[in-house]
Order: C-alpha cells, then sequence, then structure tokens
C-alpha cells in the first residue's frame, strides 16, 4: 500500500485532468475544494495539510507541463488553467490494451459490436482515469494516474 499522501496526489491529480480535459480548450479556475473537498482555516489563517497538498499537486502538474495557469488565487485555485497540448494528446490517447485489460473493472464489460472509433475512446487514458474515479478504488486511481503521467513515449515535456 502506499502512503496516503501519494494516494491522495493521484486522487487530486486524476480529478484536475478530468476536470481540465472535460473543459478543454476553454481556460477555466481549478479550485482546490473542487478537487480535495472544503476547508477550514485555522486561527492564523493557514489552510489544513491536505488543502496545501492539493494546492501543491496543482502547482506540480503545471510545473511538470501537464497544465499551464495565468496566476493562482491565493492558495484557492489557479485561474485561467488549461491542459497543455502534450497532455491533452496523452489524455486523448489510446492506452496499451494490457493496461486497458488491467484497469477494467468488474462492472466494465465491452461489447464487441461497438465500432472502432467508440473502441478508441473507450481505451484512452482519459477514460481509464475517469473509470478509475468513478470505481473510487485507491489502487486503480493511482494505476491510471501512473500510466497517464509517468509513461516515457509520449510524456509531457518541460
Amino acid at each position: 500500500m502506499a502512503d496516503i499522501h501519494i494516494e491522495e496526489f493521484y486522487k487530486d491529480a486524476a480529478i484536475a485532468l478530468a476536470q481540465l480535459y472535460n473543459a478543454f480548450p476553454r481556460r477555466v479556475n481549478l479550485f482546490v475544494e473542487d478537487i480535495a473537498g472544503p476547508d477550514e482555516t485555522d486561527e492564523f489563517g493557514l489552510h489544513s495539510k491536505r488543502h496545501m497538498a492539493c494546492f501543491g499537486a496543482l502547482l506540480w502538474l503545471a510545473e511538470e507541463g501537464f497544465l499551464r495557469y495565468v496566476d493562482t488565487i491565493r492558495q484557492e485555485a489557479l485561474d485561467q488553467a488549461v491542459l497543455t497540448q502534450e497532455a491533452f494528446t496523452r489524455l486523448s490517447s489510446p492506452a496499451p490494451d494490457a493496461l486497458v485489460e488491467a484497469l477494467r473493472g468488474p462492472e466494465t464489460t465491452t461489447p464487441p459490436s461497438l465500432p472502432p472509433s467508440l473502441l478508441e475512446d473507450l481505451s484512452s487514458h482519459i477514460h481509464l482515469v475517469r473509470t478509475a474515479l468513478k470505481s473510487r478504488d485507491s489502487a486503480r486511481i493511482g494505476h491510471a494516474v501512473r500510466a497517464t503521467l509517468f509513461t516515457d513515449d509520449k510524456a509531457p515535456a518541460r
């Protein structure tokens, strides 16, 4: 089992990438609370460790070339965030068949008579990320995010 903060990073990254993919090519504000849940600041106005970890994950995605943004809104959000071309291409591309089979849950069945274009959509990285998020299974989410972010063949450039 991975450390809890790594599992939370994978979940935060998956949610952020899915939100940005759903809005692409529009620029949107990416709010930490929409990803990590509500947060109460302490008596000094500081956010929780969980909130700051999510904010850090968003900044890391930007630093590693997966998204761009215009500015931060305090430590609450990224202003006018959008996927980079490389990230959009990666999320849209088909995942290897072995990965699709490995991440396929018991609730997922693919009728053999589907058109090739639909089969390709169902095997895309974004579909794997969305399916993993719906399953709420930390291991599946982690596997889908690692396969999307850390595969060498089309990883975003810095």
